[in-house]
Order: structure tokens, then sequence, then C-alpha cells
């Protein structure tokens, strides 16, 4: 109950943040730049509010701080550790924002800068995930129940190309309205539920509190940022949520549920990484008519609408496979 309600109360706390923040945004003239390689019935949206991401995760940060508070001075701390890593990809991604509306470059940091920057939090995070007993070298299966174990620093190089790999693709996946909060939101409530599961039988079910209350915030962050949105979350929401969700993977220490419920963020990176080396293979021919693939299926016919509804559904089934596959665990 106190789980719901930390999400409730961050849905009303984001709903509310929204009506002061859109304003201000906009008083700022902190609005989206649209890129010239993007489809150009984009256009139309230059100038929507970005950075919006601030909304939900300061109502996340109220909200988990305050109901997560006996656990806390019970000497709890690990969904404010999973936060902190979140909040430090959300505070790269705010730089990014900020040099694009106030510079006025398109791109942001340089990739060199972004991925240093990735590269050194994830470096700590998992480090201090080690530190605190929270993640093993043992890979976990899910639907065969089993692990394997792997030298530690095999790990730590694979699960820090993982996290930057997953935070980027979701970052690739906030690409038309709404499309990066409703994909991430069923995954943020598959990740409540099995946090809490695992609290029930640990004696702590506080690591719940920080997704249920990402879910709410973006429940909350849904009504402005659905299509036509109002507000955009820009790179300070959607590298906020890419940590929110693998720091939640490595803090239950199960990071190949990832391919199921990021199984979208997958295919987002994916269709760029072929459209590429199509493109140099075969000198100049394009695999897609535009990546990341939800242009593709834009240039197609399909409207914005309809692809938030398709991949968003899509996820809902792989975080209930996911669920099957990791129910044993708990």
């Amino acid at each position: 109950m106190l789980i719901l309600l930390a999400a409730v109360c961050a849905f009303v706390l984001t709903v509310l943040f929204g009506r002061i923040a859109i304003p201000m945004l906009r008083a700022l003239k902190a609005g989206q730049s649209i890129r010239e390689i993007g489809p150009k019935w984009h256009n139309s949206k230059a100038g929507t509010p970005t950075m919006g991401g601030i909304m939900f995760i300061l109502a996340s940060l109220i909200c988990t701080v305050a109901f997560g508070w006996k656990d806390m001075l019970e000497g709890e701390y690990t969904h404010l550790l999973v936060f902190a890593f979140a909040l430090v990809y959300g505070l790269i991604g705010f730089a990014d924002d900020f040099i694009k509306v106030k510079l006025k470059r398109n791109l942001g940091l340089t990739a060199a800068q972004k991925f240093l920057l990735q590269l050194a939090a994830a470096v700590a995070y998992l480090l201090l995930l080690r530190h605190n007993g929270n993640l093993t070298c043992d890979l976990y299966i899910p639907f065969w129940n089993v692990t394997f174990q792997i030298n530690w620093v095999v790990y730590l190089i694979f699960a820090v190309l993982v996290i930057v790999g997953c935070v980027n693709a979701v970052n690739l996946t906030d690409g038309i309205d709404g499309l990066a909060s409703g994909v991430t939101l069923p995954v943020m409530v598959f990740f409540a539920v099995f946090a809490y599961m695992w609290g029930t039988n640990s004696g702590s079910s506080a690591l719940a509190l920080l997704p249920a209350t990402i879910a709410g915030g973006l429940a909350g962050f849904l009504c402005y940022n659905f299509h036509p949105a109002k507000v955009f979350m820009g790179d300070t929401g959607s590298l906020f949520l890419g940590a929110a969700v693998c720091g939640m993977a490595f803090a239950l220490d199960m990071p190949l549920v990832l391919i199921l419920v990021g199984l979208v963020y997958i295919l987002e990176t994916l269709s760029v990484m072929i459209q590429v080396t199509y493109f140099k293979l075969t000198h100049g021919t394009r695999f897609f008519k535009m990546t990341p693939i939800h242009h593709h299926f834009e240039m197609s016919g399909w409207s914005e609408v309809k692809i938030w509804t398709v991949f968003v559904s899509v996820t809902c089934v792989m975080c209930i496979l996911a669920g099957i596959g990791v129910m044993n665990r708990f």
C-alpha cells in the first residue's frame, strides 16, 4: 500500500510541477531545437519547451525520500544510491540540453564528453553496489533460474557497456511525443513489483519506492508529453530514465532482464546500427526509410499515437514475459 501511495503522490506532484515548470521553461525560451536531419514534419514542434524531465525527477526524489524515510533511519540506502546514479546521468543530460537551448548547438555535448562522463558514472555506481553487497559476479539467467560466476573485471567491463548502451538506447527512443515516457512506465512498474518481492524476502522494500515513484511521475508527465506534446523531457529526462532502468536491473542483480523489458530500446538502437552499416556497405542505400525505427514507421504512414500504442503494448507484453522468467528468483 505504501508503494502505491508513493506512486500516486509522485503522479500528483508531477502534474502540479507541470503547471509551474512549463510556463517557466517557455519564459526562459528553453525551446526544443529540431535537427535538420530529422523528419520535416517535426519542424512544427520547434520551440516546444524541453528539459521537462525535471518534473518527474523532482517528484520522484521528494516521494522516494518522504516514503523511504523510515528505511533510511534503519540504514537502508540502496534506493537512494540508484536515484543518485540516475540523477548524475540526468545532470549530464541537463548540461547537454542547456548547451542546445542557450548556446544554440543542436548536438549539445560532444560524443566524447558524454561517453567519458557516462563511463565514469557507470564505473563508480557498479563499484559502490559491489562494495555494499548488492552486486555479485553471478550472471543470472531468467527462465532457467541459474547463475554463472564471472571474473569481476570481466563482469565490470560487461556491466559498464550494458549501462552506457542502455542509457543511450533510451535516449534514442525519445524521438516522438510520449514514446520514451510511455515505454519506460511499464518497465518501472515491473521493477517496482519485483523489487517489492525482493524486499519482502530481504526485510526492506525501500528499493521498490524508486521505480514506483518514477512510474507515477511518468504517468503524470504523460499528461503533458502525450501527443501533441506540450513539453519534452529532453536529455535531462531520457538519460535519467535510462540510468534508472539499468540501475534497477543491476541493483536487483539481474541485468539480463534488460533484454526482455528493454526490447524496444534494443530495437531502436539496432535499427540505427543496421542503417549505418548497410549505408556504408552499399555506398548510399538505406535499409530503413529513417532511423531510429520509430521514424521509419512514421514515414510508412503510422501516426505518432499508433507508434506509441504499439511500442508501449510490446513493452507491456515483454515485461509480463520477464516477470514469468524471473519469478523463481524471488
